[in-house]
C-alpha cells in the first residue's frame, strides 16, 4: 500500500475540511474513484487531519501522520482485497470487534473498506450494523470504483462523495491540451455533454449510411456557433476515427480520416462550418 496525501482530492478534502472544522463529519462514507487511488489518499488525509500533532494540519510529517501514512496507528483501520476476488464476512467482523474497543491515541477511530464494490452479500449485510449509528466513535469509509455494485440499503446509510467526475474532466483537459488547444479554449469548454451527444449521433449515422446525418450536420453546425467550438466537434470526429483504426473498422477508420484530412484543409480556405460537415455527409452517402 502506497499512500500520498498530497495527491488527494482537493474539492473533496475541503469539502471534508469544512465538516471537520464545524465537527458535523457524518459517522460513514462511500467515496467514488475510478482507479480508488485518490479516494484513498484522501481518506488517510482526513485520518491525519482529525489526528496531526503539527501547525499546519495535516503536515503529512507530526508522528502521529507518519504512522497514520504507514498503516500503524491503532486507531486506524484498513481492509482490502489483498488480492483476492472477494471481501469477505470474516474481514468485516475484524472491523465489529473493534468497536467494541476504545479508541487508543485519538478521539476517533477511522475504518477504511478499499475496493468495496467486493464485498460478498454476507459481508455486505453485515456491514449494514456497522454503518448505523455506531456506539463507539467511528468514521466508515468505503471506498469503490463502482457505486452499481454496492448494496442500495448500504449506499442509503452513507454519505457519497464522488471522485470520478473530476476525474474525467481532468482527463479530458489534458486530451484536449495535447492536441492542439489552449487552456482558455480548454476553459471554455467546460460543458459539453450535448455537443458530444449530437456529435456521436451525427458520427454514427454516417457510418450507418443513415440519410439523417445530413439533418444532423445542419443542427450540429447551429449547436456549434464558435470556432473553438467547432474544432472541437472536428477533434471529436478524429479521435473516434482513430479508435476505429485500432479496432476491427479499419477501413471506416481510414476513410473518415480521409475526409477529415480533406476539410483542414478546406478550412483554411474559409469554408462554412455547415458545409464541411455537410460535406462529411455527403460523402459517406456514397
Amino acid at each position: 500500500m502506497s499512500v500520498d496525501i498530497s495527491k488527494r482530492g482537493k474539492k473533496q478534502s475541503e469539502l471534508l475540511g469544512q465538516a471537520f472544522e464545524q465537527k458535523k463529519l457524518a459517522h460513514s462514507y462511500l467515496f467514488v474513484d475510478a482507479n480508488e487511488v485518490q479516494a484513498l489518499n484522501t481518506a488517510y488525509w482526513l485520518a491525519c487531519l482529525f489526528n496531526c500533532s503539527g501547525n499546519e494540519k495535516p503536515d503529512g510529517t507530526c508522528q502521529n501522520c507518519r504512522q497514520i501514512i504507514s498503516g500503524n496507528h491503532p486507531d486506524v483501520l484498513m481492509v482490502e482485497p489483498e488480492g483476492k476476488q472477494n471481501l469477505g464476512i470474516d474481514q468485516v467482523r475484524v472491523l465489529k470487534e473493534e468497536l467494541a474497543k476504545s479508541p487508543v491515541q485519538s478521539s476517533v477511530r477511522f475504518f477504511f473498506i478499499n475496493e468495496a464494490q467486493k464485498l460478498t452479500l454476507p459481508a455486505a449485510n453485515a456491514l449494514l450494523n456497522l454503518l448505523e449509528e455506531p456506539i463507539a466513535p467511528v468514521v466508515t469509509i468505503l471506498i469503490t470504483n463502482n457505486t452499481d455494485q454496492i448494496l442500495p440499503t448500504i449506499r442509503s446509510r452513507t454519505q457519497i462523495i464522488n471522485f470520478t467526475l473530476n476525474q474525467k474532466k481532468h482527463d479530458k483537459s489534458e486530451e484536449l491540451l495535447a492536441n492542439g488547444f489552449s487552456p482558455s479554449e480548454v476553459d471554455s469548454l467546460e460543458d459539453t455533454a450535448k455537443l458530444d451527444k449530437e456529435t456521436k449521433y451525427f458520427y454514427q449515422e454516417m457510418l450507418e449510411h443513415n440519410s439523417l446525418s445530413l439533418v444532423s450536420a445542419h443542427q450540429l453546425a447551429e449547436m456549434a456557433k464558435s470556432k473553438n467550438e467547432q474544432n472541437y466537434v472536428l477533434f471529436l470526429l478524429k479521435k473516434w476515427a482513430q479508435a476505429e483504426l485500432k479496432s476491427n473498422n479499419q477501413k471506416n477508420g481510414a476513410r473518415m480520416l480521409k475526409y477529415l484530412l480533406e476539410i483542414d484543409k478546406m478550412q483554411y480556405s474559409n469554408v462554412s462550418f455547415r458545409n464541411l460537415l455537410d460535406f462529411l455527409a455527403l460523402q459517406w452517402k456514397r
